[in-house]
């Protein structure tokens, strides 16, 4: 592992409170992931939240479905932890 990726590791566990080996688990399960697939996201971020341990409601889902499926990730990951 880089430095940057071990520094976003450790950033991801700081403010998620996420072990990173869940976080490689769960990438490698989605190495070759349809990310246009409603269905394939929507699984993804739910097993973000609750590895992260944290509630997701309905909307919230579906605003970060949405973004993920259109593209239009921000380019700081800090601004993802903010909505």
């Amino acid at each position: 592992m880089n430095e940057f990726q071990k520094g976003m590791f450790d950033k991801i566990q700081k403010k998620a409170n996420i072990d990173p080996n869940e976080v490689f688990q769960v990438a490698n399960s989605v190495k070759n992931a349809d990310f246009s697939d409603e269905a394939t996201v929507r699984n993804l971020v739910r097993r973000l939240a609750t590895l992260a341990n944290k509630p997701l409601s309905k909307e919230k889902e579906d605003q970060l479905v949405r973004t993920i499926i259109t593209n239009k990730m921000p380019a700081d990951f800090n601004s993802l932890f903010k909505k």
